[in-house]
């Protein structure tokens, strides 16, 4: 599959496929996350500040509480979103693509622990940078992932060339990717389209734009299979 899609076969039967977050957006989507957290303890000192040692024995009950426990409440009871992976459409999945239970959202937020080793989430980038979901060390033990979410979207279209027959027979998958490139190729940059199709000159013979063209022919040409 092309970039970061996954195609994931549910217990149920159901293909689902998945855009994996990297680990740009779900940096950005924590330091979100932990501003509104920094946020509600400035609120909460200025107002337990006067209650002495009560008010800051309460003050760091609340800080233990948050930190361990804020992500594993809002994924179990929104839908896997944080507030800030909310604003970065990002979401925790179990990665045969089902909503994230309690259990596994406690696992993998208490294991942040040893993510952050040695410093600033050396482990759990070098995990994220070197596994081909992006799972830090909690998501491998919790069995999750993080997704972007889908958003609603206008019917896609391939181009319109004249239809050329593959030189050998392509499976599904193989079938699926190829159309899934060309109806994404209006948002590829020119330089990004000839990158993925000379991934794929073996197949076509030719690389450049005229591998382009030649990976659009073989898409028209399965699209006008699939619809007879």
């Amino acid at each position: 599959m092309l970039d970061t899609t996954r195609v994931i076969e549910t217990p149920e039967g159901v293909e689902l496929s998945l855009q994996v977050a990297g680990p740009v957006p779900r940096a950005l989507a924590w330091a979100i996350d932990f501003l509104l957290r920094f946020v509600v303890y400035i609120i909460l000192m200025i107002v337990l500040g006067t209650a002495g040692k009560l008010g800051a024995g309460l003050l760091a009950i609340i800080v233990f509480a948050m930190e361990w426990w804020y992500p594993v409440l809002f994924e179990t009871l929104y839908h896997g979103q944080t507030p800030g992976k909310r604003l970065l459409g990002l979401r925790v999945l179990h990665d045969n693509g089902t909503p994230v239970a309690g259990t596994a959202s406690v696992v993998r937020n208490l294991l942040r622990a040893v993510d952050f080793l040695p410093l600033f989430y050396g482990l759990g980038l070098l995990a994220v940078l070197i596994d081909r979901d992006f799972r830090r060390l909690g998501d491998l033990a919790a069995g999750t992932i993080v997704v972007h979410t889908e958003e609603a979207k206008k019917p896609q279209s391939l181009p319109e060339v004249e239809d050329v027959l593959p030189p050998v027979a392509l499976n599904r998958e193989e079938r699926r990717a190829l159309l899934a490139y060309a109806e994404r190729s209006a948002e590829l940059s020119p330089e990004r389209s000839a990158e993925l199709a000379g991934l794929l000159s073996p197949l076509t013979g030719v690389g450049g734009e005229q591998g382009v063209a030649v990976l659009h022919g073989y898409a028209a040409w399965l699209s006008g299979r699939e619809r007879k």
